[in-house]
């Protein structure tokens, strides 16, 4: 994983064609970069990340954001229940205990898939 102003790319070796290819991950537009080599991939991504940004720019949008920072999460109505009793009883608000909760169980997967190294607690 590489990444470059928030945006974060993610790529894939195609043996048939020889090349690596890439694309952000993290935004819903498209946006995707190759190469022959790991520094003109790094290179290709950086341009590529700036071409999307300067086109937002031309056109008068604002660019995807990577991460606001709010997402809607549908639950039925016993998963509601369950996780707000959970935080009630953690002494905590249903947004903390959800994060806490999501947050570790993403660090976790990420560790061991060896995208992050896990602090030890």
């Amino acid at each position: 994983m590489m990444e470059y102003k928030g945006y974060i790319g993610r790529v894939e070796y195609d043996d048939e064609a020889e090349i690596l290819h890439g694309e952000v991950i993290n935004i819903k537009d498209v946006i995707t970069f190759q190469a022959d080599n790991v520094s003109d991939l790094l290179k290709a991504f950086r341009e590529s990340v700036d071409d999307y940004l300067d086109f937002c720019a031309s056109e008068g949008e604002e660019p995807e954001k990577p991460f606001s920072g709010k997402f809607v999460v549908r639950l039925t109505p016993e998963q509601h229940r369950m996780i707000s009793l959970a935080a009630k009883v953690s002494d905590k608000s249903l947004n903390s205990w959800v994060t806490d909760h999501l947050y570790q169980d993403a660090e976790k997967e990420l560790a061991e898939h060896g995208l992050i190294r896990r602090d030890s607690r």
